[in-house]
């Protein structure tokens, strides 16, 4: 078994790396908005210093931005693989679905990235256990099986299934 870290020591965690998100976020605000005036980077720098030593002494800003910073990294990381699934249904350099089938396929993606997003927070069984009949599941499925019924119609409107120009195709 390895022992922890240098990125897990307590200094590192809740002292370095929150001083240094917090110093670049402000230098780079202070950079791009120029409020201090322009080309004044010394300044700057000497705001942004005070600013992030002033967070770091207040423990409870740090976690604050621990908390922030984690459910970011989980967002951004669930966001890159929509995406990557998405594209595979995208024309390259256009934003267009072609057909049906494409429209079905993001559909697919979208439940399956949700699905498993569910499944790796543990949430999923908490939402099995409301289908399970143990807490309320006979209503809840009634109202599952009315929302699964209106989006099919939805989709067959959507897709336009049924046109009268179909028939002997």
């Amino acid at each position: 078994m390895v022992g922890p870290t240098i990125l897990q020591n307590d200094l590192f965690m809740h002292i370095v790396l929150p001083f240094l998100l917090v110093f670049s976020i402000v230098f780079a605000v202070l950079q791009k908005t120029e409020i201090l005036g322009k080309g004044k980077k010394q300044i700057d720098a000497l705001v942004s210093l005070a600013v992030a030593l002033i967070v770091v002494a207040f423990g409870n800003y740090v976690q604050i931005i621990g908390e922030m910073v984690a459910f970011m990294g989980v967002a951004i990381v669930v966001i890159l693989i929509f995406l990557i699934l998405t594209g595979a249904f995208y024309e390259q350099g256009s934003f267009k679905l072609g057909n049906n089938a494409k429209m079905i396929g993001m559909g697919v993606v979208i439940i399956a990235v949700v699905v498993a997003l569910l499944i790796y927070t543990g949430a999923w069984g908490y939402i099995k256990n409301l289908f399970s009949g143990q807490s309320g599941g006979g209503i809840l499925s009634n109202v599952v099986f009315v929302i699964v019924i209106a989006a099919a119609v939805a989709a067959v409107a959507f897709t336009g299934g049924g046109k009268s120009g179909d028939e002997g195709k």
